[in-house]
C-alpha cells in the first residue's frame, strides 16, 4: 500500500493559479457579482454590530432612572427660590387674612436675617418658613408638560437633601412626588429601539440572502468547471498516443481524472468566497474596531496576537509528529499488505511468531506518533477557545474601566465583544483557505499537465477510406523501423508481405516487439521509417478509426464491462439481432453456458461473477464473430488459461480466423503449428520465416524455442 500523502504542493503556485483563472474566464461576470456579493455581506455583518451598540444603549439607558431630568427639576427648584421678589410677596402675604401674625412675624425676622447671608443659607432660611407661607413665596414649575407643585418642589427637596451614597439613592428616588416620579422613572425610547431591532434585521436578512446567493453562484461554477474539465480530459483522452498510457499507470490517470478535479471543484467552491469573506471580515473588523474605540481595539489586538504566537509555536512543534504519524502509518500498511499477501509463505515458513513481533514495534510507532499528534492537534480548539476567551476578558475589563470614566457607553463593549469574534476567526479560516488553495493549484497543475501531453498527429486532411467489406486482406510490410527513443531501435527494417486469409504467427522471446508489430499495424503508434500498406494504401494515408474498423483483436487481458451479455457481445454495434448473438455463441461453444445463467443473454456480468477466464475469454472471441471485419488479431489469447480450456479457446480461434487475415501472437508454439506463415522475429528482426514444419527441419533458432517447451 502505498504511503498516506500529505497535502501536495504546486510546484508553480502562482502561475496554476493564473492559469486556473483563465480557465474560468467564462464564468468570469458570475464570479466577480459572487464576490462583490460576498464582501457585501461581509460589511454588513460588519455594519450590525454598530448599531446592535446603540440598541444595547438604548436598551441600558431604558432601565436606569433618568438622574439627569431629577438635576435639572432640582436646578429648576433653585431658581425658583432665587427669583423670590420679597417685597411684592410681603405685601401679598400681609394682606392674606389666612396667614397668622405668628407666621407674618416669623417672615419679617428671616428677611432681616437673610440680609447677610449667602444663596445656600438663604434657602435653608426660607425653607424654616411655615408651607404655609412658603405656598405663597414659591410658583409652580412645568418641566416636559409636567406641573410641578410647590408641594412637590419641597418634597423632593427633602428627599435629594436624604440621599447619602448610591445605594440609598435608589431607595430615596422612589418616594419621590409622583409629578416627579413620572419624570425621572425609566422610561425606553420603544420607538428608537423597535426601529434599530429592524435596520438590524434587515442587515442581517440581507447579509445571509447575499450570503447564500453567491454559495449557490459559486456552486454553479464549480460544477459546470468540473463538467468543463472532464469533458476536456474525455475529449484528450482520444487523441493521446498510445506511449502515453505505457508511461503512466492507470491509477494515476484515474486519480487525475477524478479525485484532481473533484479536488480542484470542491475547493473551489469552498476557499474562493471563503478567502475574500473572511479577508474583508478581517480588515473590517479591525477598521471598526479602530473606529469605535481605539484603546480597546489595541487590546483586542494585543490579545489575539499573543495568542496566535503562542499557537504557532505549538503548531511548529507538533508538525514533525504529524510527519513521522504519516510515515508509521504507511510502513505499517505496506507491512499488513506485504504479510496478508503472503500468509500462505509465512504459515509455511512458522514465520507467525517473527510478523506477530515486528508488527508490534511498527504498530508501537504508529501508537506513539499518534498520541503526541492527536494530542498537540487536540490542543488547537481549546487554545482557539481560550484566545476567544482572553480576548472577551480583556474587552470587558478595558471596557468597564472606560465606561466607568464615561468615555464609552455600554453598547461599545457589546459591539467590541462581537469584533473580537470577527477578528479571530477569519485568521484561522484565511489560513485554512490557503492551505486549500495550495491543494487546488496542485490538483490543477496535474489536470493542466495531462490536458498539455502531446497529442497524436492531426488527420483531419486525410480523405483516403477503405471499405470494410470491399478489403481484400493484403497487408505489405515495407522496410518498417520503429523506435520508443532514439537510443533503442525496436523495429529494425521488417520487411513480409502477409496474403488475403493468410494466418500469421509471430513468435519470438520477450522484447523481440511481436506487441510492437501489431501496435504498428493498428496505428496506435507512428512508424519512424517505411510503410505498411494495406490492399494497396499506405497507413499513412488513412485514419486511425478507418483502420481500427478494419480489424477484431483479442487480447491477452479479457475486457468484459459490467453490462448484460448481449451487450458485451454486440459492444459499439448496431443492428444485432439475438439470433445472430446466439449464432456466434455456438460458434465458440459457449452458448449451453450462457442458457444457464439466469436471463440468459440479459444476465448483468459483474466483477464478482465466479466466471472462469476460458469463459470470458470465449465471450470475447463471439464478441470478435460479431464484428466480422476483415483482420484478425490474437495476442496472447491462451496465455491465461488451463489446457483443457485452452483446447476450446483454440477450437473457437481456428472458427474465428476462418475467412481472415490473422495475425496470432503466441508464447505456447503448440497453439500456431497450423499457421500458413510463422515469423521468428529477435531484436526487432525477422530471423526466420516459414511454417511449422519447415522451421522445424531448419533446426534454428524456433526449432530451439518449440523444443523448450517440450523438454524435461
Amino acid at each position: 500500500m502505498p504511503r498516506p500523502k500529505s497535502v501536495e504542493k504546486s510546484k508553480d503556485f502562482f502561475g496554476t493559479l493564473k492559469r486556473l483563472l483563465k480557465n474560468l474566464n467564462s464564468w468570469k461576470y458570475l464570479i466577480i457579482t459572487s464576490l462583490i456579493l460576498a464582501m457585501i455581506s461581509a460589511v454588513l455583518s460588519l455594519i450590525a454590530p454598530n448599531k446592535l451598540s446603540d440598541f444595547a444603549d438604548e436598551i441600558s439607558i431604558g432601565l436606569v432612572p433618568r438622574t439627569e431630568i431629577l438635576e435639572t427639576i432640582g436646578t429648576e427648584i433653585s431658581n425658583n427660590f432665587k427669583n423670590i421678589d420679597f417685597q411684592v410677596k410681603l405685601k401679598e402675604i400681609m394682606a392674606d387674612d389666612s396667614i397668622s401674625e405668628e407666621g407674618k412675624l416669623t417672615l419679617i425676622n428671616t428677611m432681616k436675617d437673610m440680609e447677610t447671608l449667602d444663596d445656600t443659607n438663604k434657602m435653608i432660611s426660607i425653607l424654616k418658613l411655615p408651607n404655609s407661607i412658603l405656598e405663597k413665596l414659591l410658583s409652580n414649575i412645568q418641566y416636559e408638560g409636567t406641573i410641578i407643585s410647590v408641594s412637590d418642589q419641597l418634597s423632593t427637596l427633602n428627599i435629594l437633601g436624604n440621599i447619602e451614597n448610591r445605594e440609598n439613592a435608589l431607595i430615596q428616588l422612589d418616594k419621590l412626588p409622583k409629578s416627579v416620579f413620572e419624570l425621572v422613572k425609566p422610561k425606553m425610547n420603544t420607538d428608537k429601539i423597535k426601529n434599530i431591532a429592524i435596520f438590524m434585521g434587515i442587515i442581517y436578512l440581507v447579509s445571509s440572502l447575499f450570503s447564500y446567493i453567491q454559495g449557490l453562484s459559486m456552486t454553479i461554477i464549480s460544477n459546470k468547471f468540473a463538467k468543463k474539465l472532464r469533458s476536456s480530459v474525455s475529449e484528450k483522452i482520444n487523441h493521446l498516443p498510445l506511449k502515453y498510457f505505457d508511461y503512466h499507470e492507470t491509477g494515476d490517470i484515474l486519480s487525475r481524472i477524478t479525485n484532481d478535479i473533484d479536488t480542484v471543484a470542491q475547493n473551489l467552491n469552498n476557499s474562493l468566497s471563503s478567502l475574500v469573506t473572511n479577508i474583508t471580515l478581517f480588515i473590517g473588523s479591525i477598521f471598526m474596531m479602530f473606529y469605535t474605540n481605539w484603546i480597546m481595539a489595541i487590546t483586542a489586538i494585543l490579545t489575539s496576537l499573543i495568542g496566535f504566537a503562542f499557537m504557532g509555536g505549538i503548531l511548529k512543534k507538533s508538525q514533525k509528529y504529524f510527519d513521522e504519524n504519516q510515515k508509521s502509518l504507511g510502513n505499517l500498511n505496506g507491512y499488513i499488505e506485504e504479510i496478508y499477501s503472503g500468509h500462505s509463505v509465512v504459515k509455511a515458513y512458522n514465520g507467525v511468531e517473527d510478523s506477530i513481533e515486528r508488527f508490534e514495534k511498527l504498530n508501537k510507532n504508529l501508537y506513539e506518533a499518534k498520541r503526541k499528534s492527536i494530542f498537540l492537534s487536540g490542543t488547537m480548539q481549546p487554545l482557539m477557545g481560550f484566545i476567544g476567551n482572553l480576548d472577551y476578558v480583556a474587552v470587558c475589563i478595558v471596557g468597564a474601566l472606560l465606561t466607568m470614566n464615561g468615555v464609552i457607553s455600554f453598547g461599545v463593549i457589546v459591539a467590541f465583544m462581537i469584533y473580537v469574534r470577527l477578528f479571530n476567526n477569519p485568521l484561522s479560516q484565511i489560513a485554512q483557505s490557503m492551505t486549500i488553495l495550495q491543494s487546488t493549484a496542485a490538483a490543477s497543475e496535474r489536470v493542466f499537465e495531462f490536458l498539455d501531453e502531446e497529442e497524436m498527429t492531426d488527420e483531419s486532411d486525410l480523405t483516403d477510406v477503405l471499405d470494410k467489406d470491399k478489403v481484400k486482406g493484403n497487408i505489405e510490410f515495407s522496410n518498417v523501423k520503429f523506435c520508443y527513443d532514439k537510443d533503442k531501435i525496436i523495429i529494425n527494417d521488417f520487411n513480409v508481405n502477409v496474403r488475403s486469409g493468410q494466418k500469421i504467427a509471430i513468435v519470438g522471446p520477450t522484447g523481440a516487439g511481436k506487441t510492437t508489430m501489431v501496435n504498428l499495424l493498428m496505428k496506435f503508434y507512428e512508424i519512424n521509417d517505411g510503410d505498411i500498406i494495406i490492399d494497396g494504401v499506405s497507413t499513412k494515408k488513412l485514419r486511425r478509426d478507418n483502420i481500427h474498423r478494419l480489424f477484431i483483436m483479442v487480447l491477452q487481458d479479457t475486457w468484459l464491462f459490467e453490462g448484460t451479455i448481449r451487450d458485451n457481445i454486440k459492444f459499439n454495434k448496431e443492428d444485432v439481432t439475438d439470433e445472430e448473438i446466439w449464432e456466434s455463441l455456438k460458434t465458440v461453444g459457449v452458448d449451453h453456458f450462457v442458457r444457464t445463467l439466469p436471463g440468459g443473454l440479459d444476465y448483468v456480468l459483474t466483477e464478482s461473477d465466479s466466471i472462469s477466464q476460458g469463459q470470458k475469454q470465449l465471450l470475447t472471441i463471439a464478441r470478435g464473430m460479431i464484428e466480422d471485419a476483415p483482420f484478425l488479431i490474437l495476442d496472447e489469447a491462451t496465455s491465461n488459461v488451463d489446457t483443457r480450456t485452452e483446447e476450446l479457446v483454440q477450437i473457437a480461434m481456428d472458427k474465428l480466423t476462418k475467412g481472415h487475415t490473422s495475425f496470432i501472437i503466441a508464447h505456447r508454439l503448440s497453439t500456431i503449428k497450423n499457421a500458413d506463415l510463422i515469423l521468428v522475429m529477435d531484436h526487432g528482426n525477422i530471423i526466420e520465416m516459414g511454417n511449422h514444419d519447415d522451421l522445424m527441419k531448419k533446426n534454428g533458432f524456433y526449432a530451439d524455442l518449440y523444443n523448450s517447451q517440450f523438454s524435461k
